[in-house]
């Protein structure tokens, strides 16, 4: 028997399945969050959930919200059943089923009307948003905002009637003060260095340039905190919807399939308020700089070190790449020499243990995450994930072999092809561009590195060069495997 998702269907859900504790009718908005894809319903959403669980804090509840086309459709599914989401978190010989009721309205996307009223309502003390590196508009090598991007500049011309998140915030702003309501805070849930800051930079970058005044208060008087968000989760397939429904009887439009891990450190700098996460197992910090650096360089990292050799030897899985022992054994290679000497313990962390967790992490048999997932949009994951950490060892004077190799299997997949001849399919928001820099460099390595936006001074850096070019050099000369233990061996 499978029952269908619905606020109707909470009192008859297949045993087994948890249902929200407490009564969703109760519940008043408190969070607009823009960006309400896979990862904001496994996280922020859960951690909600869980909270109102407790009795508390019922005037917290989100509304979703969506800046592109992906979101109508995305919308369209969890209005069907009510803004539930059915959350399985896996992991190797168990599996929980729970649906999370925590969102209680999605504002309809490009209905800019109605997002600026709820961006102006008192009620909404917090934005949130889980947009994806790439939704920052940032330049990658300098990461600084960029006043040209496309989506910036026609909102600068277009301010009565927003379409970019940011956009659409600063105009949210200015009503709020023209309105005497105080700010709300602004939380980024992305995986960026100094999210916070990085968030900041774009609203005020953008306000500044359609209102100085509004520019000035948004800088001295709204709130950015950073952040560090951590669970994998993989995007929603058939057959993600087929193993919910076939093994636990729900049928749901849009599942999330995810770890059990799951963490969450944030800045606690919330002048309008905040619900009270720290009871669900939240970190709140002074200083969250030390928890996302690991994590982004370690975890993030390495995700971007297994995904190009896997990719080329055309592995599908995730877990599948890491029970093969050569791409296992570089992981662990790469992270011990090259990525924790330059990685600062947060308190009372110890980072071997963490480094052997991700790798327990990713082994995860049950959460079917992708290879093409995590090597979707490198041009943004790689000036974040992995040229910083070859910037510090080049500074401190230390090799980069292993680094330079991760980005030049990244150039070699940018290719567009794998070993045994199989077409690569478009897997990145400028993959034409890429690939036109990445076919020159099988003979010079250099035209890769000439895409200045994305590799900035290091592709001048005389030793950054040569390990680049000779990873990549090998790599069509030798292939994935010989290069891979030549790393191994100390020959890189």
């Amino acid at each position: 028997m499978h029952v269908k998702l619905s606020a109707a269907a909470l009192t008859h859900m297949p045993r087994g399945v948890a249902v929200p504790g407490y009564d969703r009718s109760k519940l008043a908005a408190g969070i607009l969050h823009i960006g309400v894809g896979n990862f904001h319903r496994a996280h922020q959403a859960v951690y909600l959930d869980d909270l109102f669980a407790t009795g508390s804090d019922h005037d917290w509840a989100i509304v979703g919200a969506g800046v592109r086309e992906f979101d109508i459709e995305v919308r369209a599914k969890l209005a069907e059943q009510d803004w539930l989401t059915a959350v399985v978190e896996q992991e190797a010989g168990s599996t929980h089923v729970r649906v999370t009721g925590s969102m209680i309205d999605f504002v309809r996307p490009f209905d800019v009307a109605t997002m600026l009223d709820r961006l102006a309502d008192p009620a909404i003390r917090i934005v949130s948003l889980t947009i994806t590196e790439g939704g920052y508009c940032i330049n990658p090598a300098t990461q600084k905002f960029d006043p040209r991007h496309p989506e910036i500049v026609y909102d600068a011309a277009h301010f009565d009637a927003p379409k970019s998140a940011f956009g659409l915030i600063a105009a949210g702003l200015k009503r709020r003060r023209a309105a005497g309501v105080s700010p709300f805070t602004i939380l980024s849930c992305d995986n960026i260095p100094g999210n916070g800051h990085v968030c900041q930079n774009a609203v005020v970058g953008f306000a500044a340039l359609v209102d100085r005044d509004l520019a000035d208060w948004i800088g001295a008087q709204v709130s950015f905190p950073n952040s560090m968000v951590d669970r994998i989760t993989p995007a929603t397939g058939e057959r993600e919807r087929a193993i919910l429904a076939n093994d636990y009887g729900v049928v749901d439009n849009w599942p999330v399939f995810a770890e059990a891990f799951r963490q969450w450190v944030i800045e606690d700098r919330f002048p309008a308020g905040r619900p009270a996460l720290e009871r669900v197992g939240v970190t709140f910090a002074a200083d969250v700089a030390p928890y996302e650096l690991m994590k982004i360089r370690i975890l993030n990292g390495g995700h971007a070190a297994i995904a190009y050799p896997a990719g080329l030897l055309d592995i599908h899985f995730v877990h599948e790449t890491m029970a093969d022992r050569q791409i296992a054994a570089f992981l662990e290679r790469l992270t011990r020499r090259e990525i924790i000497p330059v990685v600062p313990p947060p308190p009372g962390i110890d980072l071997e243990a963490y480094r052997a967790k991700v790798a327990e992490r990713f082994a995860n048999p049950k959460i079917g995450d992708t290879v093409a997932r995590l090597c979707l949009d490198g041009a943004n994951r790689q000036p974040k994930f992995i040229l910083p950490t070859v910037a510090d060892r080049l500074k401190a004077g230390q090799d980069v072999g292993g680094l330079a190799l991760v980005s030049a299997l990244w150039c070699r997949y940018c290719y567009g092809e794998t070993e045994s001849g199989k077409t690569i399919p478009p897997n990145d928001p400028i993959w034409d561009r890429l690939q036109a820099a990445a076919r020159p460099a099988r003979s010079d390595p250099k035209a890769f590195l000439a895409m200045h936006d994305i590799f900035g001074e290091l592709a001048q850096s005389p030793a950054y060069v040569a390990a680049f070019s000779g990873a990549l050099q090998k790599l069509w000369s030798q292939g994935v495997r010989a290069t891979l233990d030549d790393y191994l061996l100390g020959k890189l």
